[in-house]
């Protein structure tokens, strides 16, 4: 395996990753952000608050982005599996 390859790899992995974690990670960070601008507003001081919108929002993104991330990682693992025999080749 060649050291070229290897960064190929992981930089696609890396990638992969980062598309796939972005959407929930954004909502869940757009969600807080809304909650505690709201709590701030109405002086409501209650930490588990923004637990129940983040969770909802993270599930709905979940649900409507699933398929998509799914085909991404199952793409990814078709591509990897692809490359096994340039890996084992000498």
């Amino acid at each position: 395996m060649s050291e070229a390859l290897l960064q190929t790899i992981a930089s696609q992995a890396v990638m992969v990753t980062l598309k796939l974690a972005l959407p929930t990670l954004l909502v869940s960070m757009g969600v807080g952000l809304l909650v505690s601008v709201i709590q701030a507003v109405t002086q409501i001081q209650e930490q588990t608050l923004s637990f129940i919108p983040k969770a909802f929002g993270v599930g709905l993104v979940l649900v409507v982005m699933g398929p998509w991330m799914l085909n991404s990682l199952l793409a990814f693992t078709v591509e990897i599996y692809a490359q096994i025999p340039q890996m084992t080749a000498g």
